[in-house]
């Protein structure tokens, strides 16, 4: 079935129901009118209703149209003048139908057409000025929502643009940080096992290789992160001994989850710098990657003598991280610093 079919068949029941209104008024009013009466009454109105329907769908349109650039008070005067022409012509076709289909004499034309002339008037600027109004205000709706919408994803769009250029710049600046301070690391081998600084070298390409990698994906597996924290940590401890003692502790089933690239290894770099390093004993870290709540969690511990997040110095390490962690997951993620016994604990929480 095509649309216009459908369009016409649809007007059709719609003139219907009009048709009807009467006949029920009538009857819901008045106790005892005839069947016949009532059924004569519907049929009379349904040819007036269905006449004045498609003279104005005709009309309308088209004269609508044709003054839309007008103001206001145009536009409501060509409405109104038509819809009472239509009404007129659709009175005198129907009256005459009516004769022709003898459901009206001859002799009573002039009243029938008196009498529909007044109702078919009233009711066709009732309806159709109550219609204008409605599409009208549709209309603006349609509009309205459009225009929001348009904002809205204009907005969305900005927002993504800005986040992306907030983690491009905070990447930008991690990934020279982390190339400083191993090659630092890698310096001090140089004097005493040349061949061991030359391993670390290949080490270093290594890890400088997977960061690129990483900065272009976006997140990475904890089992890539992890890898990356164990290559550091033994890039560290060939410059500092025996005083830096470390622990790694996750389980095979976290090793899919996701996190932000280099996150585990700021935590462990932390220690190093504040903990370890610092430290003529040295110092322990410990490293465990759990899930709770829908979340996971990693640990960095270390015996250091602790610090809390409001330290953390603007623009590098720890508050890099939590930025990144903020525009990447909102609220969802979370990095906070505990003391206790004499460890202290920074834990990264993001969705998993």
């Amino acid at each position: 079935m095509n649309k216009r079919l459908k369009l016409f068949l649809r007007i059709l029941a719609e003139n219907c129901v009009i048709a009807l209104v009467p006949s029920a008024l009538l009857f819901l009013l008045y106790d005892g009118v005839p069947f016949a009466q009532l059924r004569h009454l519907a049929v009379e109105a349904f040819v007036y209703v269905n006449i004045i329907v498609f003279l104005a769908k005709g009309t309308l349109r088209p004269l609508y149209s044709a003054v839309s650039s007008r103001g206001p008070l145009v536009q409501w005067t060509v409405l109104v003048s038509a819809l009472i022409l239509i009404s007129g012509a659709g009175s005198v076709l129907g009256s005459l139908l009516l004769v022709v289909l003898r459901l009206e004499s001859r002799t009573l034309f002039r009243v029938v057409l008196f009498n529909s002339f007044k109702l078919s008037v009233f009711l066709t600027l009732v309806i159709g000025v109550a219609r204008v109004v409605f599409e009208r205000m549709h209309g603006q709706l349609e509009n309205t929502r459009l225009k929001l919408r348009t904002e809205e994803l204009a907005r969305e769009r900005a927002l993504k643009l800005a986040t992306e250029a907030r983690l491009t710049s905070l990447e930008a600046r991690l990934h020279p940080h982390f190339l400083f301070n191993t090659l630092n690391s890698i310096a001090s081998l140089i004097p005493a096992d040349p061949e061991r600084a030359e391993r670390m070298v290949e080490r270093m390409a290594a890890l400088l290789r997977f960061s690129l990698d990483a900065h272009q994906g976006g997140l990475v597996t904890l089992d890539r992160e992890l890898k990356i924290v164990r290559d550091y940590l033994e890039i560290e401890q060939a410059r500092l001994g025996q005083r830096l003692r470390y622990q790694l502790d996750a389980s095979a089933e976290l090793m899919d989850c996701a996190l932000p690239p280099l996150s585990i290894q700021t935590l462990v770099e932390n220690s190093i710098k504040y903990a370890v390093a610092p430290d003529r004993q040295g110092g322990e870290i410990r490293i465990r990657a759990g899930r709770r709540n829908g979340c996971l969690h990693i640990g960095v511990a270390d015996t250091g003598p602790g610090f809390t997040m409001d330290s953390a110095q603007a623009g590098h390490g720890l508050d890099n991280l939590r930025s990144r962690l903020a525009a990447l997951f909102g609220s969802a993620a979370e990095l906070r610093v505990d003391s206790l016994n004499g460890w202290t604990t920074v834990t990264l929480q993001v969705p998993a």
